[in-house]
């Protein structure tokens, strides 16, 4: 089921929660709405599922309009961040409910619900589990189940409240390769919040970043990381190095150092700020070239075979971090303290007064 948002806005007394909200999701994607605490992406998911009114705009499933259609009548399954299952009921019971409560007319037989059950908790891979409360089961587990039940009523579309919020991190990655699984195993549109940045590249066909009430960008992981349209984007999908200068026929002039930008060839002597990813920082013992910045190693550490480097630019009180593999690390050897070069391999430039709203 396609689902199409119109010129959706929302406020709540003075504060604008959504503004002007423009989005289609076409059946079967996976779409993630990826956004800081306040962003609007929570209030959004909500108003799909029908659990907010919407002020202004339209939002639609297959071309039919539902904006004033309850929640009940929307076809839809929502799995919240802290399970909302229900602890006197086992896991066959929660799983069973949504099918147990409908009209007399409309409910499947007995053995029916009983087998659609057991196809679930063996979708879910908790065969076996059909007898336990949820206090007898992990985090995972009860996620697993609440996933299960909203499934079991077989809804066109499926969306997900930080679904992963609650867990560590080793049940999250578990669960995020688990969902892709599903997802593709059962093509059901479906749209999950988060604010996870790895969560939403790792697991979302589409990604829709959020700020403030406001969708900053579309696009597919690689799109939105390879390719961001806004400083936010870029400063949201991880970290990043700032280089503040001004822009010079096809030169950013920071400091003393001048650093390439041939697609500014023709803009002269205006404020602007390069972006540069860790990992697209290379560091070299001598000054090999003309956009090489000195700088003084100030702290090494390692995370796995990921080795993070952080200098401190000469006569400055600016770091810069440097991503770098063991080997890379190995054969510079570095030692804390010490003198080397630094300089972009990729660079995005942006004009700050291109972004003032």
């Amino acid at each position: 089921m396609t689902i199409e948002i119109r010129d959706v806005s929302k406020r709540y007394g003075s504060f604008q929660a959504l503004q002007n909200i423009n989005l289609e999701i076409p059946k079967g994607e996976l779409v993630a709405l990826l956004g800081p605490s306040g962003s609007g992406k929570t209030t959004l998911l909500r108003m799909i599922a029908g659990l907010e009114s919407i002020e202004e705009g339209i939002i639609s499933f297959d071309g039919k309009d539902l904006t004033n259609t309850h929640v009940n009548q929307r076809d839809v399954g929502f799995v919240f961040q802290h399970y909302a299952l229900f602890k006197h009921m086992t896991v066959f019971d929660n799983i069973a409910f949504g099918l147990n409560v409908r009209k007399k007319k409309l409910r499947p037989k007995k053995a029916e619900i009983e087998k659609k059950v057991y196809e679930l908790l063996d979708l879910v891979k908790l065969s076996g589990f059909a007898k336990r409360y949820p206090s007898q089961l992990s985090g995972g587990q009860r996620q697993r189940v609440a996933l299960a039940r909203a499934l079991a009523v077989e809804p066109q579309i499926l969306l997900l409240d930080e679904p992963f919020g609650a867990l560590d991190a080793k049940v999250r990655k578990e669960l995020r390769r688990w969902l892709r699984k599903l997802h593709n195993e059962m093509h059901v549109t479906s749209v999950f919040v988060t604010h996870d940045q790895e969560e939403a590249l790792d697991v979302a066909d589409r990604i829709v970043i959020m700020n403030e009430g406001k969708i900053e960008q579309i696009g597919t992981p690689s799109e939105v990381y390879d390719s961001p349209k806004s400083p936010f984007v870029y400063d949201f999908l991880g970290d990043v190095n700032l280089f503040h200068g001004r822009l010079d026929q096809g030169k950013l002039k920071v400091g003393s150092v001048e650093l390439n930008v041939p697609e500014y060839q023709n803009i002269s002597d205006k404020e602007a700020v390069g972006y540069v990813r860790p990992h697209h920082m290379k560091i070299d013992r001598q000054k090999q070239s003309d956009d090489a910045i000195a700088a003084k190693v100030f702290f090494c550490h390692s995370i796995g075979p990921v080795w993070y480097v952080e200098l401190k630019r000469e006569n400055m009180d600016e770091y810069v971090e440097v991503e770098l593999t063991k080997e890379e690390y190995e054969q510079l050897n570095l030692s804390v303290g010490e003198f080397v070069y630094v300089r972009p391999k990729e660079m995005k430039v942006f004009i700050p007064e291109d972004f003032v709203i």
